[in-house]
C-alpha cells in the first residue's frame, strides 16, 4: 500500500470523492489529515477551475488535505485520473499529520499527530507561467466564496482536458 495526500477534487464532500470509494478502481482507505510541511502555490485555474498544487516549494500556503492508503490498482488508476506525467507529476513529499483514524494494529503505523509522513502528491511543473499569479490557497474547497465551482469532465466541452 502507497500514501496518497490529495488536497482537491478527490477529498471528501468534493466532486471527484467518489473516484476514491469506486471499489473498480482498487482500495483507498482513508487515514487521516495533514498538511504539507512546505508551502506552495495552490491555485484554481484554467477554464474548467481545476485546483492545482504548483510544485515550487517555498510560495504559498501549507496546502491542507487528506491521506489515504491506496493499492496498486488505485495508484494506477490516480496516475491515469491525474494524467500522470503529462497534466500532474506524482512526486514524494513531507505531510505533518494534524489527524490520524487509520485503524491498524501496528504501532509503526499509527503515526503520532504532529509527526511527519512521507505521501505521493500529484502537484505540478508543467503549469501555464501565469498561474504563479493566481491567487493562492491553503485549503481548496470547489464550492468556496471564490465563485471557481469545477467543472466535472462529463459537464466538459473536451473531456480529455
Amino acid at each position: 500500500m502507497a500514501r496518497v495526500f490529495v488536497y482537491g477534487t478527490l477529498k471528501k464532500g468534493q466532486p471527484n470523492y467518489p473516484n476514491m470509494t469506486d471499489g473498480a478502481h482498487g482500495t483507498a482507505k482513508f487515514q487521516g489529515r495533514g498538511l504539507t510541511v512546505e508551502k506552495y502555490p495552490l491555485v484554481i485555474a484554467g477554464k474548467y477551475n481545476v485546483p492545482f498544487l504548483l510544485n515550487t516549494p517555498g510560495r504559498g500556503h501549507r496546502i491542507a488535505g487528506e491521506i489515504y492508503s491506496v493499492d496498486d490498482q488505485m495508484l494506477q488508476f490516480l496516475d491515469e485520473f491525474e494524467d500522470c506525467p503529462n497534466m500532474y507529476q506524482r512526486t514524494p513529499m513531507s505531510i505533518e499529520i494534524v489527524e490520524w483514524e487509520g485503524t491498524s494494529s501496528a504501532p509503526e503505523e499509527r503515526p503520532a499527530v504532529n509527526s511527519v509522513l512521507e505521501c505521493y502528491v500529484y502537484g505540478t511543473t508543467t503549469y501555464q507561467p501565469e498561474w504563479i499569479n493566481l491567487p493562492y490557497y491553503d485549503n481548496y474547497d470547489s464550492f468556496g466564496k471564490h465563485g471557481l465551482m469545477y467543472v466535472l469532465r462529463e459537464s466538459r466541452v473536451d473531456k480529455n482536458q
